[in-house]
């Protein structure tokens, strides 16, 4: 079992930065690709970006591609999403997300996950 608590998330203006913060427990998340998912109101979750397990292949969706940086610190247990030059339609709840490689992530086929973390975007 691993638990996932996400943090960072809050209020920014367009063209704003955040960075997202994941910390898991249960189990080192050194054994799982690590990734974000995000649900905007009335849409279905949607893949944000993954990160293989030693950080070594990344996958982002096109929409946030060259805006937002997924890395991890396996010491720390802990998997980061940085966002920049941030849109009104990023708003949404933020999940972090494990599985088993970053592809499968991708393809929505996840372990576990968080909570999430509201990010609001305004224009």
């Amino acid at each position: 079992q691993v638990h996932l608590v996400e943090s960072g998330g809050g209020l920014v203006q367009a063209g704003g930065s955040l960075r997202l913060s994941c910390a898991a427990s249960g189990r080192t998340i050194s054994g799982f690709a690590m990734g974000w998912f995000r649900q905007a109101p009335g849409k279905e979750r949607e893949f944000v970006a993954s990160s293989s397990r030693a950080g070594g292949t990344v996958y982002y969706a096109d929409s946030v591609k060259g805006r937002f940086t997924i890395s991890r610190d396996n010491a720390k247990n802990t998997v980061y999403l940085q966002m920049n030059s941030l849109k009104p339609e990023d708003t949404a709840v933020y999940y972090c997300v494990v599985g088993n490689r970053a592809y499968d992530l991708l393809r929505l086929d996840v372990d576990y996950w968080g909570q999430g973390t509201q990010v609001t975007v305004s224009s």
